[in-house]
């Protein structure tokens, strides 16, 4: 540079060939820039494949009917939210291309408020949990989901940027956010949680699933929302139960017996609100004053949604599984109690129960 200052002809003769060098270097830069956008975009559009709109119960009072899903294997496992929406007859679920599957239930873990569903399918896109990436803050990452339920077809899910800014503990709002899943969560800079999107893919810039995102959460001091995802790694372990048979609905079984003597829901001092629907939920109405259920601590207004290990999704499921247990033995239920999981075993009759 002091040369050709001090050299106005080789300053003339060396300035196209500058020109040329920084012109080279802005249009590499342009071009390593519309290149990373075009990997983005593939990135994005594969992923989407892997994105199920799942449409079910809602309506009332201004409820949703729509959320999001991920599919989780070829043969049509799906990971989504476990909410009212999969309270229904019939689950519908949209696939990328538009295809329309009657979805089941398979089981759903109300602790980490997920559930699987299962469609009949082959050959079908989807991620793999086991290799689910992690992020720390500040990590570049994509949501992936069916907001505002605008995909009714085969329309793309709807791609949201975002950086992470946060790797926290949900448990730290207890009495804040009310929920009863309690572990760590990616708080994203993206406005993520809005009505059907939970269940959707967060997904980083190579196309791997880091997590799932979770329900509408509002902060009950000053009326914020949390946008919020959970680990895959939380919920792995949870998912390969339920396919394994755990936190499902008791099927019927010809070899399974019944004992002779069973426990009943009148014999455990419950009584239920009125089975009016096809899948009332087995919300207490009344307990009676000494019995079993009363000093095991039972409330009313709790709503039972496991008894052992199965999962109870209506007051016809408690009665059928009652009749597997023995009335010798203790029944243990699972509760939700205002927005916390209570966990209640009833002793037998003579024996005192245990909170």
């Amino acid at each position: 540079m002091t040369i050709a200052l001090r050299n106005p002809t080789l300053l003339r003769q060396t300035m196209p060939t500058v020109r040329c060098a920084v012109a080279l270097l802005i249009a590499l830069a342009m071009g390593a820039a519309s290149a990373a956008a075009a990997d983005l975009h593939q990135t994005i559009s594969q992923a989407q494949k892997k994105i199920v709109k799942l449409y079910g119960a809602g309506g009332l009072r201004g409820l949703e009917a729509w959320q999001t899903g991920l599919l989780i294997s070829e043969d049509g496992y799906i990971l989504t939210v476990w909410s009212y929406v999969l309270d229904a007859d019939r689950i519908t679920a949209v696939l990328d291309d538009g295809r329309r599957f009657d979805a089941r239930l398979v089981g759903a873990d109300p602790s980490l408020e997920i559930a699987v569903l299962k469609i009949e399918g082959e050959d079908l896109p989807s991620f793999d949990l086991a290799k689910a990436v992690t992020v720390g803050p500040g990590g570049r990452v994509v949501a992936l989901s069916n907001v505002f339920g605008v995909a009714q077809g085969n329309e793309p899910a709807t791609a949201q940027a975002g950086v992470v800014t946060a790797v926290t503990q949900l448990a730290a709002r207890r009495g804040v956010f009310e929920t009863p899943y309690r572990g760590p969560v990616y708080v994203v800079d993206a406005v993520t949680n809005n009505p059907g999107a939970a269940g959707g893919a967060i997904i980083n810039y190579r196309g791997q699933l880091v997590a799932m995102i979770g329900k509408e959460l509002k902060n009950s001091l000053n009326n914020t929302w949390l946008n919020y995802a959970v680990p895959i790694s939380e919920l792995r372990k949870s998912v390969d139960e339920i396919r394994a048979g755990k936190f499902v609905t008791r099927q019927p079984s010809e070899t399974e017996k019944k004992p002779a003597h069973a426990h009943t829901i009148a014999g455990l001092g419950i009584l239920l609100l009125p089975d009016v629907l096809d899948r009332t939920p087995p919300f207490v109405d009344h307990v009676q004053d000494q019995s079993p259920a009363a000093r095991a601590g039972v409330q009313p207004d709790d709503l039972i949604v496991l008894v052992g290990d199965r999962l109870i999704q209506s007051i016809k499921n408690l009665h059928s599984e009652l009749e597997y247990i023995d009335h010798e033995d203790p029944v243990k239920l699972t509760v939700i109690r205002g927005h916390e999981l209570v966990e209640i075993v009833i002793a037998p009759p003579g024996e005192r129960g245990k909170p």
